[in-house]
């Protein structure tokens, strides 16, 4: 090839190399400048989960965008730098977050016409069969006004509303809010005694695991008539009954009460049907009265006053004061002033005697005023409290007084207050006195006295109360149960065979003891727990735990344990309350606890316990229950 070709040719290939290698560098530099563009595009305009890669004149967008709309943001950003036509989208969109669930709950409201249930429900819960339950509880129509929602039934919703079915059985009167693992309860019942009672009921019937508020409340009664007797006598001063409009009038008695001698505790039913607003005012005044006279009794059936001076009280001293109570009373209320003679001492008084004894035998001894008077006080007795119950020893007298018969009568049907006692009528007085497990006997006596005798007609009233008559007061508290529990298994503890679930058999007399307990205290809500200490495998751990709580509660069951609000629940190793690294500590950490399930807002851990030690006897804090020995590594 000549020469002149050689050089052209060679020139030829440097031209074209050097073309190449300048485009080259061009797409490079195109590529850069894109890809940097629309990076810095991106980025200023919060777009930072875009991701950005240029390959030649194209540009690639990829990353998740959160939503659909600033997937198209950010592809309407990079073409405002290069031509839409480059851009190559790879992005994706993130799937949505399912929609969280509603809170479903639910208001029955009750009333005497019917039953209203509004609120928001799950589309699985059975209409038809809740609003069948709701209405054969109540035995009244039932308006359904719920929504539902296609979302699974939250935990505790089953359980919190099957006990609402059961409850408004028990709620007349009442708001019953129902959400998952809760209920709350409004209502209104007759009285104080209703209030405690279905209080009672509640708690006890709910599930263990339900979270329970109680909002209850009582109207104030309709005291008819408006009663209070205040007496001084060689007793002291004390109340038989009283009885307030308000709170204020309330405090305004007692100070009187306080300043004429009474001593200890005194309280006043507040309720409705006072004669007077000046009520307060005029027992205060009275009250007063009596004080200045020394001894005696003050008497308030609505507006009738009576004041009955001690038998001896000095003539002037009881004008002066009767004049000055007569004068200072407010309008409405009218003063009757008695002044007892005093008998003579040669002559022995007319007696009537009727006793009640603890086992309901009732003994009638004394005068009547003829033989049909004698037949009725024996009948009217055998009505009252049984006719295989009462002996009658009574005599026929004459010369009686007038009203002898209607005080009799009076002070049998008074007697019947009483769980035992005696009523005693002389011509001057009639005198009852007892015990009661009313802790309203007295007043009521009161108030029954006022109303069927004579403003003139003293009595005397000397009844008790005792707490162990009571069948409400007298059933123990669960902290009651708490203590009782304590004091046995401190004495003999709960133990199980090594490695196993099986009740030692020498802690069965310790379960017939505490099953003799739980007995006595009723449905107490009560979680059994399980723990173990800390050898062998967590897992293995926790089956024995929950093994030998199930244990607890198949034994009590098999004593006939009423254990319906119990539950049974193994927690292992998880809460130590010693040190595992001494065979005392591990010991003490392998217990059962019997732990008092709260039935309103949840309490602090170790509020409502019933715990013991292990067979390490009483443990840091000493006033639990339990006991329970081997481990999971035996």
């Amino acid at each position: 090839m000549p020469r002149a070709t050689t050089l052209s040719v060679a020139a030829f290939v440097t031209a074209a190399a050097a073309a190449l290698v300048a485009a080259n560098s061009s797409v490079q530099l195109v590529e850069d400048n894109s890809e940097i563009g629309v990076r810095d595009a991106l980025d200023a305009n919060a777009l930072t989960w875009a991701e950005v890669e240029a390959d030649g004149l194209r540009v690639l967008l990829a990353g998740a965008a959160p939503n659909e709309a600033l997937r198209f943001r950010a592809l309407s950003v990079a073409g405002s730098v290069v031509d839409a036509a480059r851009i190559i989208d790879e992005m994706e969109v993130q799937a949505a977050q399912a929609i969280t669930a509603p809170r479903f709950s639910a208001e029955v409201l009750r009333n005497t016409s019917g039953v209203s249930i509004i609120g928001l429900i799950p589309e699985s819960t059975d209409r038809d069969e809740m609003v069948a339950g709701f209405t054969a509880m109540s035995d009244l129509p039932v308006t359904d006004l719920l929504e539902t929602a296609d979302y699974p039934a939250p935990s505790g919703w089953e359980d919190a509303l099957a006990f609402a079915i059961t409850a408004i059985d028990d709620l007349p009167r009442a708001k019953v809010s129902v959400a998952a693992g809760r209920v709350e309860v409004t209502a209104i019942t007759e009285s104080a005694e209703a209030k405690a009672a279905l209080e009672q009921d509640l708690t006890r019937a709910a599930p263990p695991a339900l979270q329970l508020t109680l909002n209850i409340t009582a109207p104030r009664p309709v005291i008819t008539p408006f009663t209070l007797r205040f007496v001084i006598d060689d007793a002291g001063a004390r109340f038989d009954a009283c009885s307030a409009d308000t709170e204020a009038s309330e405090a305004r008695i007692l100070d009187a009460a306080y300043a004429a001698g009474l001593d200890g505790t005194a309280r006043c039913t507040i309720g409705m049907g006072v004669p007077s607003p000046n009520w307060g005012q005029a027992v205060e005044t009275a009250i007063a009265a009596l004080a200045d006279l020394g001894a005696g009794s003050v008497t308030f059936s609505n507006a009738d006053v009576t004041l009955v001076a001690a038998e001896g009280t000095d003539q002037r001293l009881f004008d002066r004061v009767t004049g000055e109570l007569e004068t200072a009373l407010p309008e409405v209320f009218a003063l009757t002033p008695v002044l007892p003679e005093t008998p003579d001492p040669t002559t022995g008084p007319a007696e009537f005697v009727a006793t009640l004894s603890p086992e309901g035998q009732v003994q009638l001894r004394g005068r009547l005023a003829d033989e049909k008077m004698r037949e009725v006080t024996d009948s009217f007795a055998r009505a009252k409290f049984g006719s295989d119950k009462v002996y009658t020893a009574a005599r026929v007298v004459d010369d009686l007084p007038a009203d002898w018969s209607t005080r009799v009568l009076t002070g049998l049907q008074a007697l019947a207050y009483l769980h035992n006692g005696s009523v005693t009528v002389t011509p001057d007085a009639l005198t009852l006195s007892g015990q009661s497990g009313n802790r309203n006997a007295r007043a009521s006596v009161a108030q029954f006295m006022a109303s069927k005798l004579g403003q003139d007609s003293p009595y005397k009233i000397d009844v008790v109360y005792i707490e162990a008559l009571d069948p409400i007061a007298a059933l123990p508290t669960p902290q009651e149960c708490e203590a009782d529990l304590g004091q046995i298994v401190s004495a003999s503890k709960i133990t199980f065979e090594p490695g196993s679930a099986t009740i030692d058999e020498s802690a069965l007399s310790t379960m017939d003891m505490i099953a003799e307990v739980l007995q006595a205290c009723g449905d107490l809500r009560l979680e059994v727990q399980g723990h173990t200490d800390s050898q062998g495998r967590e897992e293995m751990n926790l089956a024995l735990s929950q093994a030998r709580a199930e244990s607890v509660l198949n034994e009590l069951r098999a004593r006939r344990v009423l254990t319906g609000s119990f539950i049974a629940k193994g927690y292992g190793e998880t809460r130590p309350i010693a040190e595992n690294d001494t065979e005392a500590g591990r010991e003490a950490n392998r217990r059962i606890e019997f732990r008092l399930i709260a039935s309103t807002q949840p309490q602090p851990e170790g509020e409502t316990t019933l715990e013991s030690a292990a067979e390490s006897g009483d443990t840091e804090g000493g006033d639990g229950v339990d006991g329970a020995e081997g481990s999971g590594d035996e």
